[in-house]
């Protein structure tokens, strides 16, 4: 890629930030407008979770093919087809007549979604070049997420407070056709070097795998745990798993390289990417639902007392950027681990919801861990690969986040279904547990070493000649 200037460097990672700050802030306004939807729609609590996680799967199920196909065809041309998808999206959201109907056009919308965060990554990675740099445009990048947690309950309250819950998907409106026409003015076309072949198969199994475990997680305490329907689910999910790791082993250009996981910081990156989304997934609907069905509170007071959580994350992700890029990823991750895991203790423990001073500081640790969390698990996702492969790797990172989500939604709100309240919290200090012991040992040296290993593997011979070359 030819070199850019500062200025046109900041410029495109704005626009990136545009499409995440519309992907991120459509999930965080949508949690408060949960329950004027159920009232709505006299929707059950499996519902209120499809109305989250159909937009989740879609988008998981579809980010890898994304990238590649952003990586092939041209990174620019995707993230315009994602902004005019997920923008109509939103339109037909806002008129949708049924529950139903609006999952539908949730879904139209992650369609859109799946073609922007791992793509505009992948246009960040490449216009960002040097790594301390990169770091801290990835910290930038995490920032929009606290930004989005920070504005959505707040935007959303009063939105659905004084207007209504369909008014939450107007925002998007304007700032997807901005994002529009500044990329198509400002964002050079880029691509691969090499083309990668469409994997229908890998893609087919991805799909299943998502969608059965996921429905089967959902439904099982309504339909029984044990009836033919959700054991069929889960044994559907077990067999796309075990299929899609056979079969992509075999294949030239994979839909998942499965030589990615050789590399200890990307797998360790992408499990925690999955245990703490699934918990800020459980977090966000547990407490939505909480503060107003339980407290009374409208949809702007609930808004207004999750705002300790979003300021905390809008504070920490920056510096968990620059944190990243002057000492490493380890120290983020271990702070992110602490934290995430005394949130959730002292709700399953102490009763957090007992006294504002205990929800409060709750929420303090969460959006602290949280905040911190996002930069270390992007930078070490694309760090040490090949830039060829920059949108697939993104795509993975980005894929784990929703994934997680989607599961923290539908393991918690199973929990919440079948009354085990303190359990779902325990899930949530768990995964923070998690995240602080995978944080540490898929850090050091040791590791280090295999994703340099894993680069080496993963760069052929006519990548090696253009790997620093971009069509345009």
């Amino acid at each position: 890629m030819s070199e850019t200037t500062a200025r046109r460097r900041t410029l495109i990672l704005a626009i990136c930030c545009m499409s995440l700050l519309i992907v991120s802030l459509d999930n965080t306004i949508l949690n408060v407008a949960l329950p004027s939807l159920q009232k709505d729609f006299h929707a059950s609590v499996s519902g209120l979770q499809w109305t989250i996680d159909a937009y989740l799967l879609v988008i998981a199920s579809l980010l890898l093919l994304s990238g590649s196909t952003a990586d092939r065809i041209g990174r620019k041309r995707v993230f315009q087809t994602g902004l005019v998808l997920f923008t109509a999206g939103s339109l037909l959201c806002s008129l949708a007549p049924g529950l139903g109907w609006l999952i539908a056009f949730r879904m139209v919308q992650a369609v859109g979604g799946s073609m922007l965060n791992p793509v505009a990554m992948s246009i960040i990675t490449n216009t960002f070049s040097e790594p301390r740099e990169r770091a801290r445009a990835i910290g930038v990048w995490g920032g929009v997420v606290g930004i989005s947690m920070a504005a959505g309950p707040i935007v959303g309250g009063a939105l659905v407070q004084s207007v209504g819950w369909r008014s939450i998907f107007w925002i998007n409106l304007p700032i997807g056709l901005a994002a529009l026409l500044l990329t198509a003015r400002f964002v050079p076309e880029s691509r691969a070097p090499r083309a990668r072949r469409v994997d229908p198969v890998g893609q087919l199994l991805v799909i299943a795998l998502l969608g059965t475990l996921t429905y089967g997680i959902i439904e099982g305490s309504g339909a029984g745990w044990t009836s033919p329907e959700i054991v069929g689910c889960f044994t559907v999910a077990a067999l796309a798993a075990a299929g899609l790791a056979a079969y992509e082993k075999r294949r030239t250009d994979p839909l998942i390289d499965t030589r990615f996981f050789r590399s200890v910081p990307f797998s360790g990156a992408t499990v925690i990417a999955v245990c703490s989304f699934a918990a800020l997934g459980g977090f966000l609907f547990l407490n939505t639902l909480y503060l107003q069905n339980e407290r009374g509170l409208s949809a702007l007071d609930a808004g207004l007392y999750m705002l300790p959580m979003a300021a905390m994350a809008l504070v920490f992700a920056p510096l968990s950027g620059r944190l990243v890029g002057t000492r490493g990823p380890r120290l983020s991750l271990v702070l992110a681990g602490v934290t995430m895991t005394a949130s959730g203790v002292l709700f399953a423990a102490l009763d957090a919801q007992s006294s504002n001073a205990l929800l409060f500081t709750s929420y303090v640790l969460f959006g602290i861990g949280f905040g911190l969390v996002n930069a270390p698990i992007t930078n070490t996702a694309v760090s040490g690969m090949p830039r060829a492969q920059a949108g697939v790797a993104a795509a993975v990172a980005s894929t784990s986040r929703q994934v997680g989500q989607s599961l923290g939604v539908a393991v918690l709100g199973a929990a919440l279904a079948a009354g085990l309240h303190d359990g779902a919290w325990w899930i949530i200090a768990g995964c923070g547990a998690a995240v602080l012991v995978l944080g540490t040992l898929t850090t050091g040296r040791w590791a280090k070493a295999t994703a340099a290993r894993t680069a080496e593997l993963l760069i052929t011979p006519e990548a090696e000649d253009n790997r620093m070359a971009v069509k345009v």
